[in-house]
């Protein structure tokens, strides 16, 4: 650039001379033609050189001020310009020449940001399919109160109508639950609350949750059923304080019989009927602290449970037998009848026998004197079964579905005077489930009951 522009003025500078100089020798030549005197002459040809030589100075420092004020800084700009586009061209050429692994790496990228996305999708997938089938209810809201998801369960368990679509349709009716204090006054941490509606005992996990910026953005809310357990729950503080009542009757008996021994003011028959009731008392404790063991080992399955085969008819008639006594004293018909086609039965013999022990000696115990008791073994749908069927006092039919139940009782002060425990029926009930069979009670009030143990046979 800089030799270009120098070009332009040298070129421009030798015109101006060659035209000064045509103009001074055509003037001359004038002059000489007209007879003009040659100092005149040589005048001019001074004064030419005088104006060639002053044009010279003024061009050359024209010249130097245009190389230093632009020549230079645009020789600078096309320099730095040239080794741009230079270095701009190499890479073009490397990029030119690495064109294939430029396209496969894109492709690379392409198919991850692929894989990523259709990941994405299928987590999204996954987590609604997780709350769609979930047995927790599960609801978000937003600041404002409207739904944003619900899961099927969450309509179940809290009978939501089409039209409840806010917070206030569906908590509105319960008066410690409010939105705002879950929000702002509960420290972001989660609060529970139990419900009761139509569908039983819920309970509710409120979570509030934020957004990317760190402020509130809505609540979660958790719904689980714990009807069933509370029903445990009430069942074991029933449990523990029907256990405590049984243990304290006979303690307090024997505690009293026993400090009125001590004081030494009985006579010897007295202090023979003392001693009968403490120890009446300590075999009724002590048979309730069996059951409650063979209960607890139940519970825990550290029972051992060793089946056998065996005959059912033998089995009924021997425990028959085992009442005669009591049946004398009665004066009771007890009638055992056996198929004769009845195969012999698979299971734990001893549990078995318990069991047709405990329903036979109810019957003896509830039905009057003079009554009847039948024992029926059969077989029926692969299973051999026992019935036993009364004509006792029978059952109300608002107390058969509690009868497995521990120390459930139909009539309380009856059964403490014949000696129950209130676990013989629940007892029962755990060896026959051991057993893989069944138990099922019938009965009405003043007409009777009739028990049916189904046993599975020996499979040959």
């Amino acid at each position: 650039m800089k030799n270009f522009q120098m070009k332009i003025i040298l070129s421009l500078y030798v015109a101006s001379i060659a035209i000064i100089c045509f103009i001074t020798i055509y003037f001359s030549r004038i002059l000489i033609q007209n007879n003009v005197p040659s100092e005149y002459i040589t005048q001019i040809k001074t004064i030419s050189i005088v104006i060639l030589a002053v044009f010279s100075l003024f061009t050359i420092a024209v010249s130097i001020i245009e190389v230093k004020k632009y020549i230079e800084p645009m020789s600078k700009m096309l320099k730095g310009a040239k080794k741009a586009i230079f270095n701009a061209d190499i890479n073009n050429l490397e990029t030119t020449s690495s064109n294939d692994e430029l396209t496969e790496s894109f492709n690379e990228i392409v198919n991850e940001l692929k894989q990523n996305l259709k990941d994405a999708n299928g987590e999204k997938k996954q987590k609604e399919t997780i709350l769609k089938h979930m047995t927790d209810g599960v609801i978000t809201f937003n600041m404002e109160g409207n739904i944003t998801y619900i899961n099927p369960a969450a309509k179940q368990l809290l009978a939501i109508k089409d039209n409840e679509t806010n917070f206030k349709s569906i908590f509105g009716k319960y008066s410690d639950i409010n939105m705002e204090k879950i929000i702002y006054l509960d420290s972001w941490t989660s609060s529970e609350k139990k419900i009761e509606n139509e569908q039983g005992t819920m309970s509710l996990f409120f979570i509030p949750y934020r957004d990317d910026l760190d402020m509130p953005a809505g609540v979660m809310v958790v719904i689980q059923d714990i009807t069933e357990h509370v029903k445990l729950d009430n069942m074991r503080k029933e449990f523990v304080a029907d256990v405590s009542h049984e243990l304290k009757t006979p303690i307090t008996s024997i505690k009293g019989y026993s400090e009125t021994l001590l004081d030494g003011d009985c006579d010897k028959e007295i202090e023979k009927h003392f001693l009968h009731v403490i120890d009446d008392n300590a075999d009724r404790m002590e048979k309730l602290v069996q059951d409650l063991l063979t209960l607890s080992k139940y519970d825990s399955d550290r029972v051992t449970n060793k089946p056998t085969e065996f005959d059912l008819g033998d089995l009924a008639k021997s425990c028959k037998e085992k009442f005669d006594i009591e049946i004398k004293k009665k004066n009771q018909a007890v009638n055992c009848f056996v198929t004769a086609d009845v195969p012999n039965v698979y299971a734990d013999r001893d549990g078995i026998e318990r069991v047709i022990l405990n329903i036979l000696s109810n019957s003896i115990k509830y039905t009057p004197e003079g009554g009847k008791i039948d024992i029926y073994v059969g077989y029926v749908h692969n299973d051999a079964y026992i019935k036993i069927k009364d004509t006792g006092i029978g059952i109300p039919k608002k107390d058969l579905d509690r009868i497995f139940e521990r120390f459930y009782r139909v009539d309380k002060a009856r059964s403490r005077q014949l000696g129950g425990t209130g676990l013989g029926l629940s007892i029962a009930k755990e060896i026959i489930d051991k057993n893989n069979g069944s138990i099922n009670i019938k009965s009405k009030v003043d007409e009777g009951t009739e028990v049916v143990i189904q046993i599975p046979v020996k499979k040959k």
